[in-house]
């Protein structure tokens, strides 16, 4: 950690909003409530005349979230999401029970953006990645897997499109003490369709979902959904993120941002 004030903060969150446009497993609705209907519910509840309401007071504005997965925008998962006990049988923890410590730390960014589509990120692109880079990795690590897909947010194919990372490269992140990473693109596997014309063709069970089910044997928390990654060094930044504390839940919406220094 450097310690000092940040000079910029970049967010890495998508937006939150009504999206129409996206398939209607990742719907999201909200309602927004004008100033007025305050009025009449002080009025009406309240039995407050409008004479006595103060001449600045148009009613408050409120909001109310009628639809919202807690996978459906920029999110952080949860080992609970990969399956309810690890390797031994024990529980794996569900997203209000990540460490707060966990939620700070260095970034280091890989840039994946010439992966193909469907094309999984190895170990050896992510070494490549630091070696280009000059970046290192270790213990408090917060690992960003830039592909550039955040450019299909928005759209109705943004769920099928991206790369994906490995179970194998998954597990080098965490043998190099990463406990969160996270990327920019709709999920942290290659993109399902991909996923199930390989298990079928190749006639593998282990093939679906390999990346995420690594958590099972060792737990680890993963962002997806991630924006503005481009806007980021390779390096020499710290990022935060910090779930909503959804007791029980598998994942939750989370602000990311990442914070530069002079």
């Amino acid at each position: 950690m450097t310690g000092l004030r940040p000079s910029r903060i970049v967010d890495l969150s998508r937006e939150i909003a009504d999206n129409p446009a996206d398939p209607s497993f990742m719907r999201v609705k909200i309602t927004h409530r004008p100033h007025a209907r305050a009025r009449w519910l002080v009025r009406l509840i309240g039995k407050l005349p409008f004479r006595l309401f103060p001449r600045a007071f148009a009613g408050w504005a409120d909001d109310v979230i009628t639809r919202l997965g807690v996978h459906a925008t920029t999110h952080i998962d949860a080992p609970w999401h990969y399956g309810p006990t690890d390797a031994e049988g024990r529980r794996l923890p569900s997203i209000e029970e990540m460490p707060l410590e966990l939620g700070f730390g260095p970034g280091v960014v890989f840039d994946m953006t010439h992966k193909g589509e469907g094309e999984e990120i190895t170990v050896a692109d992510l070494e490549a990645s630091l070696a280009a880079s000059g970046a290192s990795v270790g213990p408090g690590t917060i690992a960003l897997i830039r592909t550039g897909r955040d450019r299909f947010l928005g759209t109705r194919d943004y769920w099928t499109l991206g790369t994906g990372m490995s179970a194998a490269a998954t597990e080098w992140l965490i043998d190099h003490g990463v406990k969160v990473m996270g990327i920019d693109q709709w999920g942290w596997d290659v993109p399902l369709h991909h996923q199930i014309r390989r298990s079928r063709a190749e006639n593998d069970r282990e093939i679906f979902w390999a990346a995420h089910l690594v958590g099972r044997r060792k737990p680890y928390w993963h962002m997806e959904q991630l924006a503005g990654l481009d806007q980021l060094p390779a390096d020499g930044f710290d990022v935060a993120v910090f779930p909503l504390r959804i007791k029980g839940a598998s994942a939750a919406p989370a602000r990311v941002v990442a914070l530069l220094y002079d």
